[in-house]
């Protein structure tokens, strides 16, 4: 309860719902957006894949420069290039020049969902990091419900308003400017040294493990679920943008439910065991989207791939906070950010590509491939509990 009271908490609490923002407010306009501009699903996918694409190659630098310069001195021109280019988007007066802006837009993002969590392995050590981290996913899944619905209802008005969500991000960053009192790192390496330390950690095994899972939970999670399940929807079912955004919010909210008891749960039977956990029910419900039809029975997979992230995500965190010391873990965990951008990028590209070779349903017939093949070949090189601290 404690930590609930801790204002830097709250404060990155907000970063982190910055983070999710640009995808999942946008998510249920893309059936709408595709329609206006008159694009084919495939090229609507673009819409989220140049907005994450920036991340692949700039979280890492921005990772470097939070561990060598400070935290807030990344996050702050972040948030404020990620407002000004998001609310752009609602003015661009066609596809290609909303691709560019969502690039934009992209680059204030990219350091977002990596230095939330390295601030959180800087506040806290042990249990309570467990702890934020868990209560970190489940505001972040308060986010990925609310905002697809939010987004949703916006896009029944028309496919600009959803950007405008961008702005809240301005009053966030004004936050983390004044109020966020954080632990910066301090290290005397120089930069070659520091570089160097950081490449001996990240060739581990268990290293590249983690972040494996990390890669293919946001193929999947991007690929299946986020861009190409509301497509399905629009065209199975012929579901408006808020109807798709009440599912995507339904598989949020489950995450968030979860995500409350995953640190109590990570003690108990170790965080490898809830990862593997999170496989399971991914593969289960990707697989049950291809043979359930009927709006009532979809809602049973959703459940089920919410559920598993919260179970998993915040034990994935926890363990890759603890593997890298505070004057490396901005880089490190930035790096971790690089994979996931790959991944979200990966995701819709990999989708369309499937899609057009096999069909609406093969996305999620093969995500349950992947995700039973993570399952068995890449969890039993992940560390079985996190450590607090690193020499």
């Amino acid at each position: 309860m404690s930590l609930w009271r801790d204002r830097n908490l709250h404060i990155v609490f907000a970063v982190t719902l910055m983070a999710v923002l640009g995808v999942s407010s946008v998510a249920p306009a893309l059936p709408r957006i595709g329609d206006v501009f008159g694009v084919s699903p495939a090229r609507t996918g673009l819409v989220i894949t140049v907005f994450t694409l920036p991340g692949v190659l700039l979280t890492p630098v921005l990772g470097v420069l939070a561990d060598r310069i400070g935290r807030r001195r990344v996050i702050v021109p972040s948030l404020w290039l990620f407002a000004i280019a998001g609310v752009a988007c609602a003015a661009a007066p066609g596809f290609w020049q909303l691709l560019v802006l969502r690039f934009l837009q992209g680059v204030g993002a990219a350091s977002l969902g990596a230095l939330n969590l390295a601030v959180l392995g800087d506040l806290y050590e042990g249990r309570d990091r467990g702890a934020a981290m868990g209560m970190n996913m489940s505001v972040l899944s308060v986010g990925t419900a609310a905002y697809p619905g939010i987004g949703g209802a916006l896009a029944e008005l028309g496919w600009r308003w959803p950007f405008l969500l961008a702005v809240v991000a301005v009053p966030v960053a004004l936050s983390v400017q004044c109020c966020l009192r954080n632990p910066e790192p301090s290290s005397g390496q120089t930069l070659r040294d520091y570089l160097g330390s950081v490449a001996r950690r990240v060739w581990r095994p268990p290293v590249g493990a983690s972040f494996t899972v990390s890669l293919i939970t946001f193929i999947l999670l991007y690929g299946a679920v986020l861009t190409w399940f509301p497509l399905l929807l629009d065209r199975r079912l012929g579901l408006s943008p808020g109807m798709i955004g009440l599912y995507l919010t339904g598989s949020s909210a489950a995450t968030g439910l979860w995500s409350m008891v995953s640190g109590r749960l990570a003690a108990r039977v170790g965080e490898r065991r809830l990862i593997a956990v999170t496989f399971v029910l991914q593969a289960i419900a990707l697989a049950l989207i291809t043979v359930l039809h009927h709006p009532l029975a979809l809602v049973i997979p959703v459940a089920l791939y919410g559920s598993s992230m919260g179970l998993g995500m915040p034990s994935l965190m926890t363990i890759l906070a603890g593997l890298a010391p505070a004057e490396h873990r901005g880089a490190f965990l930035a790096l971790n950010g690089t994979v996931l951008r790959l991944g979200q990028t990966l995701g819709p590209v990999l989708a369309g590509m499937v899609f057009a070779w096999r069909g609406l349903e093969a996305p999620f017939a093969l995500g349950a491939v992947l995700a039973g093949l993570t399952l068995l070949v890449v969890i039993p090189f992940v560390p079985a509990r996190a450590q607090s601290n690193q020499d």
